[in-house]
């Protein structure tokens, strides 16, 4: 085909050891953006608790009881004392004052901005996915076409 980008092979041309070798990049790629889809995934997972939890920081739940986590499994009792500003991790162990509504924004657009670079690993990984089932296909009719070949090979020489 003259109209092919420079680059481009014709993965039907390829030999089987190549084949084997294709789909085993395209495997690692596919393991790769699914690590990264699912890394995403926990970090928006992340956000919305952040967000929930500022929901029930109101003036309503001042001075109420509550457990203060010091570990992921120890806790001690508490008092809620200022229900206008929370501290916020903004990462690498910064953290920031500001008041509820703020940090409700702040964890809308992480939200919003971990979304947007989901929706852009995900057609990918569709991609790679028919990329890889394609080339499966192609190596099974080689090795299937290469095995009829020894067979009606194999008697002619006996």
């Amino acid at each position: 085909m003259a109209s092919k980008q420079a680059g481009q092979v014709d993965i039907g041309q390829l030999p089987i050891p190549q084949l084997n070798q294709l789909v085993q990049q395209l495997e690692q790629e596919i393991e790769l953006f699914t690590s990264s889809l699912n890394q995403l995934k926990l970090a928006q997972q992340k956000f919305l608790e952040s967000q929930e939890c500022l929901n029930k920081v109101s003036p309503e739940n001042n001075s109420k009881d509550i457990l203060v986590p010091l570990t992921s499994s120890m806790y001690v009792p508490g008092q809620l004392s200022d229900v206008s500003t929370v501290l916020v991790d903004v990462g690498t162990g910064y953290y920031v004052e500001m008041e509820v509504s703020k940090g409700k924004e702040y964890f809308k657009r992480k939200i919003d901005f971990v979304t947007k670079q989901m929706e852009k690993v995900q057609p990918v990984l569709a991609e790679k996915y028919k990329m890889k089932q394609v080339t499966v296909e192609i190596l099974q009719l080689k090795i299937q076409n290469q095995m009829q070949a020894q067979q009606s090979a194999g008697p002619a020489k006996a």
